[in-house]
This record gives structure tokens, C-alpha cells and sequence, in this order.
């Protein structure tokens, strides 16, 4: 008859060693995939999301603005918010909007450098 121990016991492979490496992980400002990054020093702590809200979808436009499905509310540097009620929003990533956080189009006034594609 087994004892109390040996009933227990669970048959099967035993478990994976941890990969090898430092038990500490990688330093906190390098790049890890699916990683987060933090706040940057300073910028307003983000409140949590509450529960039962839907997605927002952010379209990146790499010419222009950030369009986000409103409505939103923009933490700004100085600590003071913006609120727009918008059914889409488009928030500048150039800051030369007199609108700012919202944009105004401002970016299209910028002169681009030719792309390196282009012929004569």
C-alpha cells in the first residue's frame, strides 16, 4: 500500500528549468517585445480605464496627426486637460498647431525633403 506521499505524487515529465540569464530580466530601458513603456518623468499619471468602455481605435498618421474615435481627453504636459467631444479626433504629433493638443493642419505647410525614390 502506497503512503500519503506517494498518492500524491503526480507522474509525468518533470517541469522546465528557467531559461538560462540574469533573474533580473532585462534593464528597464531596453526594448522588450509587448512591453509597455512607462510615463516619461514628469507627464501626468494616466488614470485607469474603467470597466464596460469600448475600445478606441488611434489611427497613425505618419504625415500628420494621431485620429483617435472620440470622445477623448488629452493629459497635457502642464498638467491641465482637453476635452473634445468629436466622433473623431485629430490630436497633433507636430506641435505646430495653435490648437494644440488638436491639430489644424499646420503639418501640411512643412516642407518635405525630397524622397530619395524621386527621378529628375
Amino acid at each position: 500500500m502506497p503512503n500519503a506521499h506517494e498518492a500524491d505524487a503526480t507522474v509525468g515529465p518533470e517541469p522546465a528549468a528557467p531559461p538560462p540569464g540574469p533573474a533580473q530580466g532585462p534593464a528597464p530601458d531596453a526594448h522588450t517585445p509587448g512591453a509597455v513603456p512607462g510615463p516619461a518623468p514628469g507627464a501626468p499619471t494616466p488614470e485607469p480605464a474603467p470597466t464596460g468602455r469600448e475600445v478606441r481605435r488611434v489611427t497613425i498618421d505618419p504625415q500628420g496627426p494621431l485620429l483617435v474615435e472620440g470622445p477623448v481627453e488629452v493629459a497635457l504636459p502642464d498638467g491641465g486637460t482637453a476635452r473634445s467631444d468629436r466622433f473623431v479626433v485629430a490630436v497633433c504629433t507636430c506641435r505646430r498647431s495653435r490648437s494644440y493638443p488638436w491639430c489644424d493642419t499646420s503639418h501640411r505647410r512643412r516642407t518635405r525633403k525630397p524622397s530619395r525614390d524621386a527621378t529628375d
